[in-house]
């Protein structure tokens, strides 16, 4: 595992000067055009996706439409990320509410469970303990996370997009332990509407299919959906540094994060999380800005001498791997 070297200089200040010339440049202004497009696109395809399962019917040609409503469900629950850091509203208010259309009713997911998790993730990305998306699961991102664990660490990096198939489950799962737990604020209503969409996708898939072709629907499009979502969400700092909590917030952020190069296809692949190190450092500025914000945190990161890590794709995914495969070699070792 690696750790973090950099250590602030003038607490606070580094930050202060790239905010000025953030805003300077007006990259934390809203972009309702941008987000009405968005947004409208999104909804169209979800729409068009379950009118063309109602219209192919019980056909195995569903299983097509499974992978496009796999898709259109990552999309979906990207648009949800950018809801909940207020990049698309101003105020709480309407951003939670479509919020919750989007994350409960539109894809079956806690809003208020993601929201809470993914805060703390932005407060110490990395960090072991306070960190939730690095904490011990079913993967493990540290040595000391690894010691006693069995097979399934040892051969981790092997088994990580296998795996993937099942996240959209396991949010579903978490979703609803949260909803039970009490933890997520608006609990009746929250469960309101994940209940909809639980008892709409199940009898969507149990009127219109038979029994095989709807098990067969459900695992494509889980599966489809998990992998996507969890490709979206690997690159940005699956094995970057560690904070050891003295580091200043431009710190923290940046050499936490990693960038991902590419065009317009890999913007919207990602949606916008490609630029996940202006994401961090800014997390309230539209996705469209952050492009237009990169040269300007790159160049002065260069100035400041912050490491700023970019990188391709494919490259991003095997330094992934490759992290995942050091922590479980003392495992391995053990076991030759």
């Amino acid at each position: 595992m690696t750790t973090m070297t950099e250590r602030p200089r003038a607490a606070g200040s580094d930050f202060a000067e790239l905010n000025r010339r953030i805003n300077a440049a007006g990259l934390l202004r809203r972009r309702p055009g941008y987000y009405a497009v968005r947004l409208g696109l999104a909804a169209l395809a979800l729409v068009g996706g379950w009118a063309a399962f109602f219209l192919v019917g019980a056909s195995w040609w569903t299983l097509a439409v499974a992978a496009f409503l796999a898709v259109v469900f990552a999309q979906v629950a990207l648009v949800a990320h950018d809801l909940a850091h207020r990049q698309v509203f101003r105020t709480n208010r309407p951003s939670s509410r479509a919020g919750l259309l989007a994350g409960n009713l539109a894809i079956g997911m806690s809003y208020g469970y993601w929201m809470d998790k993914h805060t703390k993730h932005h407060a110490n990305p990395n960090h072991d303990d306070l960190d939730p998306d690095v904490g011990p699961g079913v993967l493990v991102w540290s040595p000391e996370q690894a010691r006693g664990k069995g097979f399934l660490v040892r051969h981790q990096a092997w088994l990580f997009f296998p795996l993937l198939t099942l996240l959209g489950l396991s949010l579903k799962r978490d979703s609803v332990r949260a909803l039970r737990n009490g933890t997520v604020k608006q609990r009746g209503l929250e469960s309101v509407l994940l209940g909809a969409h639980f008892l709409g996708y199940a009898a969507a898939l149990l009127l219109v299919l038979t029994p095989l072709q709807a098990l067969a629907f459900l695992v494509v499009h889980q599966a489809l959906f998990g992998v996507y979502l969890g490709m979206t969400f690997a690159p940005n700092h699956k094995g970057m540094p560690h904070p050891d909590g003295t580091e200043d917030y431009l710190r923290k952020q940046v050499l936490t994060s990693r960038n991902v190069r590419g065009g317009f296809l890999t913007d919207v692949a990602l949606g916008g999380l490609n630029y996940q190190i202006e994401h961090h450092l800014f997390p309230a500025m539209p996705t469209p800005n952050l492009p237009k914000a990169q040269p300007i945190v790159r160049e002065y990161c260069a100035e400041i001498g912050v490491p700023y890590e970019m990188t391709g794709l494919i490259d991003s995914y095997k330094q992934a791997l490759s992290h995942l495969h050091e922590v479980g070699a003392e495992l391995r070792a053990d076991r030759s």
